[in-house]
């Protein structure tokens, strides 16, 4: 592999986990890594990159975006090119695999949205982080409660005659309400096939509460593996649900691919810091400002010794990253 190739990397910081996707110079996805953030996502982003540079030694990045909840924190580590939020980086990744694309389902281990797309243009979306009811999370949760792989969780659905019906609108209803199903002597595939009924249900009574949803729909997010909640979205849509065969790191995918499409508009170097970033230090620390009511938290992250980045305040009190005070 030589160094100067043509390559482009995403990558999707999230609280359950962080994606990292390798796309060559047409955009495709020719490598992934999959990881559990587990509360640290700076020494989890360095192990990804270790992962890439160890299967594709003296590959050249010429362009990294970054996307999910630790985006910001994300992009001052590696030297991102593009820093794009959840909904933009789904919306495009979507469109990739199908341009038609007209509603995006996704389903993540601890937040759930819907985009609505029209003529390539996300129009409308909705974001849930609040309710566990609705997440993979609380599969996760029940499938250990119920000691079946999460893998297999969708298999068993499938099997169900007569899904029963659970009360989903909170994850502590649900729970209680598979238990007394089990108690009272239904089967475990009518159960699992009821709860992937009941957690769609919740999602379009809340989440996608009051969006226009239009065929092609696409699924993508860790849940869309589960084949139960597949077969629940199209009882209830009565429509084909289209499951992209990298669903799971979509994220990442927009990120690689808006950071594409960023240096090749402008003709510019990548500002990528190079797999090298493995091999550093880096340090978070945080304090609360107390110059005005607003109290805001800041967050300073350092690179070694050197302050490379500040956020989390409202003024440009901390612009100066040379001060040092917090």
């Amino acid at each position: 592999m030589k160094a100067d190739s043509d390559y482009y990397l995403g990558i999707d910081v999230g609280s359950v986990s962080t994606d990292l996707a390798l796309l060559d110079s047409f955009g495709n996805l020719i490598d992934k890594v999959y990881l559990r953030t587990k509360g640290q996502p700076i020494s989890i982003i360095k192990k990804g990159l270790k992962i890439l540079d160890e299967k594709w030694p003296g590959i050249g990045i010429n362009g990294v975006g970054t996307t999910g909840s630790g985006r910001y924190l994300a992009g001052v580590v590696v030297g991102a090119d593009v820093v794009k939020n959840e909904i933009t980086t789904h919306a495009v990744a979507a469109s990739r695999v199908n341009s038609e694309v007209k509603t995006v389902l996704e389903i993540g281990g601890q937040d759930s949205k819907i985009i609505i797309i029209r003529d390539g243009i996300a129009v409308d979306f909705a974001m849930n982080s609040v309710c566990a009811a609705g997440t993979g999370s609380f599969l996760d949760q029940q499938a250990a409660r119920l000691e079946i792989p999460i893998e297999e969780f969708g298999k068993y659905a499938l099997q169900a005659k007569k899904p029963v019906r659970i009360a989903g609108r909170c994850s502590v209803f649900a729970e209680s309400d598979m238990i007394h199903k089990q108690q009272t002597g239904h089967e475990l595939p009518e159960i699992i096939a009821g709860l992937c009924e009941a957690m769609v249900r919740n999602y379009l009574n809340n989440v996608a509460k009051g969006k226009e949803i239009e065929s092609p729909v696409v699924f993508q997010g860790g849940v869309a593996a589960n084949i139960g909640i597949k077969k629940a979205f199209e009882k209830e849509l009565n429509c084909p649900v289209y499951i992209p065969e990298h669903h799971d790191v979509m994220g990442a995918i927009g990120a690689g691919l808006l950071a594409r499409e960023f240096i090749l508009k402008k003709k510019r170097t990548t500002s990528f810091k190079g797999f090298g970033i493995a091999n550093l230090d880096f340090t978070t620390t945080g304090f609360e400002c107390d110059g005005c009511p607003n109290h805001c938290e800041i967050v300073n992250i350092f690179q070694g010794e050197v302050l490379i980045a500040r956020w989390g305040y409202k003024c440009s009190k901390w612009d100066n990253l040379n001060d040092n005070t917090g």
